[in-house]
């Protein structure tokens, strides 16, 4: 039956987030049981995009790309895939009409990492975060307004400015790891082999607007998503304030991490100011 075979690729989707980010997950759980699923099968489909550029070297990852992309292609026309984690995002495209222009422009971004290493300009590198970033903030803004089109327009600069905080954090604290091992440079005009307080101070400061826009909209939200969003913001603003701290030769050479310690009193943190209707 069809319904076993959903069944078995949603507890996929599930456990891909589970498995590959304890944080983003943990703020999933965060969420309503009305729409916690169909945030795991958003993250499945992004994190299988984002693994076939970012990690299978030893593969012919534009080959395994374009294969993605066809099943991806052919699940969304007929409804199912025997990929569980596409059958899984299907679903959740099928149900909350995430439009077809949000996929494609993340697609086209994902497979930008595959050749592109260096973006010169703001626009590239705005252009490259709306598709990983933005549009995946309004794909997850779709689930949470359930069909509401003045709520999603009204809270729709806010979840992409919030994504674009989220993308960005990851760029900061990921440095070493994107310029040393996969060569690519996403800030553009700074120098990575001279990487400076003055240039890293600007990139922090350019987050923290971007978190300040985010926040208006999450005020704003459904109940049944406030919270978990609201976890995640928290979360992402602990890494940022610890990166702002860290001296940019030591961002360059490590990779800044908030302890479990620190993740159970900031979710703590979080659930007493929402049930005291802080936020």
């Amino acid at each position: 039956m069809k319904s076993l075979f959903d069944k078995i690729s949603f507890e996929c989707s599930r456990n891909v987030t589970q498995s590959y980010s304890t944080s983003f997950s943990s703020a999933v759980k965060m969420l309503a049981p009305s729409i916690r699923q169909d945030i795991y099968n958003i993250y499945g489909f992004v994190r299988f995009a984002d693994e076939i550029v970012d990690t299978f070297h030893e593969y012919n990852k534009e080959e395994l790309f374009s294969i993605f992309e066809t099943n991806l292609e052919l699940a969304l026309k007929h409804k199912i895939s025997l990929n569980p984690i596409l059958n899984s995002f299907q679903h959740t495209v099928a149900k909350y009409n995430i439009p077809n222009e949000l996929i494609d422009a993340f697609m086209k971004s994902m497979k930008l990492d595959l050749t592109k290493t260096e973006y010169k300009s703001q626009e590239e590198y705005n252009e490259y975060i709306f598709g990983s970033a933005d549009v995946v903030g309004l794909m997850c803004l779709k689930v949470f307004v359930n069909g509401d089109a003045a709520k999603y327009e009204e809270l729709k600069e806010s979840a992409m400015r919030l994504g674009s905080a989220f993308q960005k954090v990851n760029f900061l604290r990921d440095l070493k790891a994107d310029f040393e091992d996969l060569n690519r440079t996403y800030f553009p005009n700074t120098d990575l082999n001279k990487l400076d307080e003055v240039s890293k101070l600007k990139i922090v400061e350019e987050i923290e607007a971007d978190f300040k826009a985010g926040y208006e909209g999450i005020v704003n939200l459904p109940l049944e998503a406030k919270f978990g969003v609201y976890t995640a913001y928290c979360y992402y603003k602990k890494l940022l304030s610890k990166l702002k701290k860290t001296p940019s030769s030591e961002i360059k050479n490590t990779r800044i991490r908030v302890s479990d310690y620190q993740k159970y009193g900031l979710f703590a943190k979080c659930y007493f100011s929402y049930k005291l209707n802080i936020i």
